[in-house]
């Protein structure tokens, strides 16, 4: 009996901790994908956990760069955490990342083998004037806590940091309705201002996307995590938090600044991927995708297979003339999976031309993405 019991442990070990790692997503051709959360907390502002646990939790999710952006005005711990450093809880982050023993936090299904943990800042001050500002790759917090928050942006720019406004939606007390304020506008005409929140922990903007897209901003979506991951996102059910991932030519450090400053991100939110066209399609493409198996012996129908190796369940609408056997022209590919469709095609033909609309892939305020193929048959 006991060897039984030691022969299925041993199956069942080998079955999950021998699966292929999977990524988030596939990137295109000689591109790199970068995951990324850069807003978070520590009790050295308002958060509610040491730095280390933000680096645990990172390697945890497979997650491969971080930002500490612990707030510089607001200290509600500061008679148990004095905090006269701004730099300390960055610094306790990036000292445990260099000690870990990597391995004990590598998950089996989205391998994390090296995490980045970069410094930030958030400059917090009243809405909506300007409202919340984060600053990362900073060099020095402490020279970024300036009398007004556009000193502070200033000095967060001479530092050249990537400098973006946070859940701008929040900033809209009134409404909730995220628009600029003649200080953002300022900011963006004078190159200040670089990137936008358009998804904030557990919210979603369309009109800070429509600002991105107008005012040529860096698409961002941030966890603004306070508490704990595990619990807020419910990781355990298979739950994630929102992430920014950076398309970028390597993993360098430098590169994914650079990358930032370019827009060239997207964000994935509970289950959509949100960002430029220019970006969402290369995405899409090396996502999703899709060959034939040829005819059916009576050749009435061709028989296509569609893969998806994202970590999204795509729900896609078919817009071409054909019809399906047993399909509707609505499809959800299922992350990580395939299925197979019978299309008819009245007569044999040599080539078919297949469009979908990504209804959960938005490059805009309600305005999906679409994919063209063109298959031979």
């Amino acid at each position: 009996m006991k060897k039984n019991i030691i022969y299925i442990l041993l199956l069942i070990s080998i079955f999950v901790f021998g699966q292929e790692p999977r990524k988030f997503f596939i990137p295109p051709s000689e591109k790199n994908i970068i995951s990324t959360d850069l807003h978070i907390h520590t009790v050295f502002s308002d958060g509610v956990v040491w730095p280390s646990v933000r680096v645990e939790e990172a390697y945890r999710e497979g997650i491969e760069l971080i930002a500490i952006t612990d707030h510089l005005e607001y200290q509600p711990h500061k008679e148990d955490i004095p905090n006269l450093d701004k730099n300390r809880a960055f610094e306790i982050a990036k000292m445990f990342n260099q000690e870990i023993d990597k391995n004990d936090y590598i998950n089996f299904k989205v391998p994390n083998e090296k995490l980045i943990v970069i410094p930030g800042v958030e400059i917090t001050r009243d809405t909506p004037n300007p409202g919340h500002i984060n600053a990362v790759f900073i060099k020095d917090a402490n020279e970024i806590l300036q009398k007004d928050s556009l000193s502070g942006v200033i000095k967060a720019n001479n530092q050249n940091a990537f400098v973006f406004w946070n859940h701008p939606m929040w900033s809209q007390r009134d409404n909730g309705i995220a628009r600029l304020a003649d200080i953002h506008k300022f900011m963006i005409k004078n190159k200040l201002l670089h990137g936008i929140e358009v998804v904030n922990f557990d919210t979603f903007s369309e009109e800070a996307f429509s600002i991105a897209l107008d005012e040529n901003l860096t698409i961002l979506g941030t966890s603004d995590i306070h508490g704990l991951t595990y619990w807020d996102y419910q990781i355990d059910l298979g739950g994630h938090r929102p992430m920014t991932f950076v398309i970028t030519e390597s993993k360098d450090t430098d590169e994914i600044k650079k990358a930032l400053f370019k827009g060239q991100t997207f964000i994935w939110f509970n289950d959509m991927i949100i960002g430029k066209e220019e970006n969402i399609q290369p995405i899409l493409k090396s996502n999703i995708v899709i060959k034939s198996n040829g005819y059916t012996k009576d050749y009435t129908s061709v028989k296509i297979n569609i893969k998806n190796k994202s970590c999204v369940n795509f729900k896609l609408e078919y817009l071409g003339k054909y019809s399906f056997y047993k399909n509707s022209k609505f499809i959800v590919v299922p992350k990580y999976g395939e299925i197979d469709l019978l299309i008819k095609t009245i007569k044999k033909r040599k080539k078919i031309d297949l469009e979908f609309e990504v209804e959960n892939a938005l490059i805009g305020p309600k305005t999906s993405s679409k994919v063209k193929y063109s298959l031979l048959l």
